[in-house]
């Protein structure tokens, strides 16, 4: 299953977690029909907007194969892109709901579901080549959203930025070394929905800014 032709993604077995190795064999044991495998970009390969999530859902990415598919997260984050001209299609929260996605794509900065949604530093930074090697894939990507903390560190990074000049906060902007700006962004959880983290208008702010950038 790939919905990046094309993007570079670990291996369907990658092994270089271990404990995010062992998780997903312990899935695949209890849930042998779910994806239980790193989780590749998804999206347009002529992408000007890069969008960086943290990882697979053990019921959304992670069962689907598809990100923010099967959990409370994609509903919106998907609605929001569509609204924005970055999206067509009816998301159903199935890989075959026909979801297309129009100059974004997205990727996340951790490829394997983390127990408890809560990958190591260790998991991120070996991960890290990975979603550098997706960016380097995207050369017409010039603005990105990091989603979360986490997200905004392994972008920042990434994108060849320094972590103590780029401090996380929802709507702060980052211009990297080359050009590239960074725009943050509370995750999409349902979690941050619920508590009222993130609302639905403080999303849209996020995509209007991105596309104002842009020009």
């Amino acid at each position: 299953m790939t919905f990046a032709p094309g993007l570079p993604a670990p291996p369907h077995d990658c092994p270089r977690c271990p404990r995010l190795a062992g998780y997903r064999a312990e899935l695949r044991s209890e849930q042998p029909d779910w994806w239980n495998a790193p989780v590749g970009g998804f999206g347009d390969s002529d992408a000007w907007l890069g969008i960086v999530g943290l990882a697979p859902g053990k019921h959304g990415a992670n069962r689907t194969g598809r990100p923010f598919t099967g959990d409370g997260s994609g509903a919106l984050l998907f609605a929001a892109m569509r609204d924005h001209g970055l999206a067509s299609g009816d998301f159903l929260g199935t890989p075959d709901d026909g979801l297309a996605l129009h100059g974004a794509m997205i990727l996340n900065a951790v490829k394997c579901v983390p127990p408890l949604n809560k990958p190591t530093p260790e998991e991120i930074r070996t991960c890290r080549p990975f979603l550098e090697a997706e960016a380097a894939a995207l050369p017409d990507a010039r603005i990105y959203i990091a989603l979360g903390q986490i997200a905004h560190q392994s972008a920042v990074k990434m994108l060849g930025g320094r972590l103590p000049k780029c401090r996380f906060a929802h709507l702060a902007e980052h211009r990297m070394p080359d050009g590239r700006i960074l725009i943050d962004s509370y995750h999409c959880s349902r979690y941050n929905q619920n508590t009222g983290r993130l609302t639905r208008e403080m999303l849209d702010a996020v995509f209007a800014r991105a596309l104002d950038l842009r020009g």
